[in-house]
């Protein structure tokens, strides 16, 4: 184990970044369980204020936040501590925003819905092997939904124009749309 691993073993703070309030403390309790001194923000300024507070050894950040983009706490942890792991969350996953949340510092970029064991993984993985891919992916199904969820935001909620964008009948959007998120 290298030195930068065990001064990481060592100090166990951990700061969750999330608007989604439930989820928020859902995974506050886990990673408390777990051992991890939890301090938690639900805005990218309350991220950015506890960074240059005391930056911590772990992150988990959202990448969509009400307030702006998680990116910005993920840049400023990796100025501030360049040896915090830091791993991204998101609904609205694309691999421009992964390859950039990597470039930015973090160690990891995981969707949406993630158990407290996949985010544990992440964080705790080490050296060049990456971490055991998680039990229960994403279904194509909800794969589907969340990059129609994601263009159709992009389109500011409006339907014919994400209907064009996405080469698909606005009724047949307007259905998915009404429907409930695949597991």
């Amino acid at each position: 184990m290298s030195t930068v691993d065990e001064l990481l073993a060592a100090d166990r703070t951990l700061l969750l970044v999330d608007d989604d309030k439930t989820f928020l403390t859902r995974l506050e309790r886990a990673m408390q369980k777990r051992g991890f001194d939890v301090r938690i923000a639900d805005t990218v300024a309350g991220g950015l204020a506890a960074v240059s507070e005391a930056p911590p050894a772990y992150a988990v950040v959202d990448l969509r936040l009400e307030d702006g983009n998680g990116l910005d706490v993920v840049a400023a942890l990796h100025q501030k501590r360049g040896d915090a792991r830091a791993v991204v969350l998101t609904g609205y996953g694309n691999i421009a925003t992964a390859v950039t949340a990597v470039k930015l510092g973090a160690v990891d970029y995981l969707s949406k819905p993630a158990d407290a064991e996949d985010v544990i993984n992440a964080l705790l993985a080490t050296g060049n092997k990456p971490p055991e891919p998680p039990e229960n992916p994403m279904s194509a199904d909800r794969v589907r939904w969340e990059h129609i969820q994601r263009v159709y935001e992009l389109c500011d909620r409006n339907v014919s124009e994400t209907a064009r964008r996405l080469n698909m009948h606005r009724r047949t959007l307007q259905r998915i749309l009404a429907k409930r998120a695949p597991k």
